[in-house]
């Protein structure tokens, strides 16, 4: 049990350290969010370029609206994830955070939830937006808000623990994409599927979706905090 809180108090000391620069810095309100509402406006263009069918359009639109959704939202995090490491990579911080004597679990941990507080944020500013340029209709809030969460819990881990194995490296800020998105792909199919089920279909449908999607997030938890103290030490 003191094991326990001992790594949940170096969680919550490194997720309250990220925080406090996201908030200093405004990187996520001033770039992140400008770009995934770029995205989604695009993708709308693309879909609906033009105007004088614009009523069979807005049916494609709604149809699409959960892939292009989390689409973006996956794009989006690619730039928070590499945020998340830039700032401990620069003037040795990476080595400092080793030097600290805290829980490599804890570390991750920590990083994994200031990356999903700052998701979530993202998420409910682009999910507005996307109800509002697409039109999609709010069918089960439970079965989304449920799919939400577990899909950028997936996205926070998965993406901390690739992050951290590219942060070595002098190719990062291309080399995180690569690692993340083939990992992520499930995770996207899932939260799709999942989403279409709680706008537009039975509830039911959308269950078992939600469910792999907290097995996913579940899995890469485990996984980074077994395996984050041999990462800090190998970058």
């Amino acid at each position: 049990m003191r094991v326990r809180s001992e790594l949940l108090a170096d969680a919550w000391l490194v997720a309250s350290k990220d925080l406090r620069i996201e908030r200093s810095s405004r990187v996520v309100a001033s770039q992140v969010l400008p770009f995934g509402l770029i995205v989604l406006i695009l993708f709308g263009f693309g879909i609906s370029p033009d105007r004088r069918v614009v009523e069979a359009d807005r049916t494609v639109l709604e149809q699409v609206a959960p892939g292009l959704f989390w689409l973006t939202v996956f794009l989006a995090s690619l730039l928070a994830l590499g945020r998340s490491f830039a700032i401990e990579s620069a003037d040795g911080s990476l080595e400092a955070l080793r030097l600290t004597g805290l829980d490599p679990g804890g570390v991750f941990l920590g990083k994994s939830l200031a990356v999903a507080a700052e998701l979530l944020v993202l998420e409910a500013l682009l999910g507005a937006g996307a109800l509002l340029l697409y039109g999609a209709p709010l069918g089960h809030p439970f079965l989304l808000m449920v799919v939400v969460v577990a899909a950028t819990a997936s996205i926070a881990a998965a993406g901390t623990l690739y992050s951290a194995l590219a942060s070595g490296s002098r190719v990062r800020d291309t080399l995180v994409p690569v690692l993340v998105l083939p990992a992520l792909a499930p995770a996207l199919l899932g939260a799709t599927l999942a989403t279409e089920a709680a706008l537009f279909g039975p509830p039911s449908d959308g269950w078992p979706w939600a469910g792999l999607l907290g097995a996913f997030a579940v899995l890469y938890f485990g996984a980074g905090m077994l395996s984050f103290g041999l990462m800090l030490e190998e970058t």
